[in-house]
C-alpha cells in the first residue's frame, strides 16, 4: 500500500493564512494528507462550513486528502446527523474519523454513505471494534483506521500494545495511520501539549526517528505530524525520507577506508534469509569487492551493537562481506568502519531475514 505523509491543522486554535501556508510548504516536501480537527468547534454551523470549506478547498488545490476529526458533541453542536453527511461533503471534506465508535453495524452502513466519503475509525484499543464492523459486511474500500495522539507527557501507548492494536487493523488490509511529534509544534487541540505523539517512546525523538520507525513496523501507512506547526527543517528532513525501505544512518570511523565507504553507502543491501543472531550479514557486496583490497584496521576493540564492520584481507572468502553488530564480540579478521547513530539503534529490531535496506552518512 502507498505510504503517505500527513500534517495536522487546528483551524478553531490558528490563523487560516497561517495554515494555508504550512500546508504549501508541507506539498512543496510531499506530504499529501490533511487531519483536521473539528472537536473543538463552538461557531454556529453555517461559520463553522465556510471556514472549514475555505481550508479544505485550498488544501485540494495542493493535492491533499483531508480528514475531519469528529465526534458526537460536534453533531450535537451542529445539529446534523450521522444519518446525513452531506455537512461534510458540501465542506470538501474527503472522510471523517469517528473519535468515538458505535455498535459496529452504524460504523458499517455509514462506509455506504452516497458521497463516498472515507469512514475512519479509532485504532487504539484491543478489542475486536473491527471485526464487528466487518461482520456487518462494511464497504471495505472506504474503511481506514487511524491511532489517537496523546497532549499529556506519560499517556501515549507503549509499544506492545500500539503492535497489538495495529495487527487487527492491518490482517485485514485496512488502510493505517498514526501520529508523530514535531519537537517545534505548539499547536493541539487542547490547552495542554506536551505534544502530540502516539507512541510514548516517540514523544522527545526527532521526527525522521519516529518516521522511520513507524514505516518499519510495516503496520503504518500514513504518518502525520499531530502538532502543528511543524519547522520547515522538520518538513524537509521527512520529505527526503526513503518511505518504502529502512536507510539507517551511520557515523563513519577515521579509519574507514574509501573502499570500505563505497561498500557501506552505494549498495542495495539485504540480510541473508538464513539469519544468525550476532550480527546482520549482507553477504552479496563481497562478492563484487573481491578483488579490492581492505587492509586490516588498528584497532582491536570490541565490537558493539549497531557497530558496522567489513571482512578485512585476512577474512579469507569473507573479505569484504559487510554486518551489523547485534551482540558483541571480537574479531581482528573484521574492520570497524562506523557505527549506526544510537537513536536509530531501535531500528535494528526490524531487519529481518531479507529485509532491504541501505545506509546514509550522518
Amino acid at each position: 500500500m502507498k505510504r503517505v505523509l500527513g500534517v495536522s491543522v487546528y483551524p478553531d486554535h490558528s490563523e487560516i493564512e497561517k495554515d494555508k501556508a504550512y500546508l504549501k510548504k508541507a506539498s512543496e516536501c510531499g506530504f499529501s494528507r490533511i487531519f483536521m480537527s473539528m472537536l473543538e468547534v463552538t461557531q454556529g454551523k453555517e461559520v463553522v462550513k465556510e471556514k472549514f470549506k475555505s481550508l479544505i478547498s485550498y488544501a485540494k488545490s495542493l493535492g491533499y486528502e483531508t480528514i475531519l476529526d469528529v465526534a458526537p458533541t460536534i453533531f450535537d453542536e451542529l445539529q446534523i446527523s450521522y444519518d446525513d453527511l452531506t455537512f461534510f461533503y458540501e465542506m470538501g471534506a474527503d472522510g471523517i474519523r469517528l473519535d468515538v465508535g458505535f455498535d459496529g453495524n452504524k460504523e458499517a452502513r455509514l462506509t455506504f454513505n452516497p458521497f463516498d466519503l472515507a469512514i475512519e475509525l479509532n485504532m487504539s484499543n484491543d478489542v475486536a471494534y473491527l471485526d464487528t464492523i466487518l461482520t456487518y459486511e462494511a464497504n471495505v474500500p472506504f474503511l481506514y483506521g487511524c491511532h489517537n495522539f496523546y497532549p499529556q507527557e506519560g499517556t501515549a501507548l507503549p509499544y506492545d500494545f500500539f503492535e497489538r492494536c495495529s495487527v487487527r487493523f492491518k490482517k485485514h488490509g485496512i488502510r493505517t495511520a498514526a501520529f508523530i511529534n514535531s519537537q517545534a509544534g505548539k499547536i493541539g487541540p487542547w490547552d495542554v501539549n506536551d505534544g502530540l505523539p502516539t507512541l510514548e517512546m516517540h514523544r522527545h525523538l526527532p521526527v525522521d526517528i519516529q518516521t522511520k520507525h513507524l514505516f518499519a513496523t510495516g503496520l503504518i501507512d500514513d504518518v502525520i505530524i499531530g502538532n502543528a506547526y511543524a519547522s520547515d527543517e522538520e518538513l524537509e528532513l521527512l520529505g527526503s525520507l526513503n518511505r518504502y525501505q529502512l536507510e539507517l544512518t551511520v557515523e563513519f570511523t577515521k579509519e574507514a577506508s574509501d573502499v570500505e565507504k563505497i561498500i557501506t553507502l552505494k549498495e542495495q543491501h539485504f540480510r541473508r534469509g538464513d539469519i544468525t543472531d550476532q550480527v546482520v550479514r549482507s553477504t552479496e557486496v563481497r562478492k563484487k569487492y573481491n578483488d579490492d583490497a581492505n587492509p586490516a584496521h588498528d584497532n582491536t576493540k570490541e565490537f558493539q551493537i549497531g557497530d558496522i564492520v567489513i571482512g578485512n584481507d585476512a577474512f579469507g572468502k569473507y573479505k569484504n562481506e559487510l554486518q551489523i553488530v547485534l551482540q558483541p564480540h571480537s574479531d581482528d579478521r573484521k574492520n570497524k568502519v562506523g557505527q549506526i547513530t544510537e537513536e536509530e539503534l531501535l531500528l535494528l529490531d526490524f531487519v529481518k531475514p531479507w529485509t532491504k535496506f541501505r545506509f546514509k552518512e550522518k
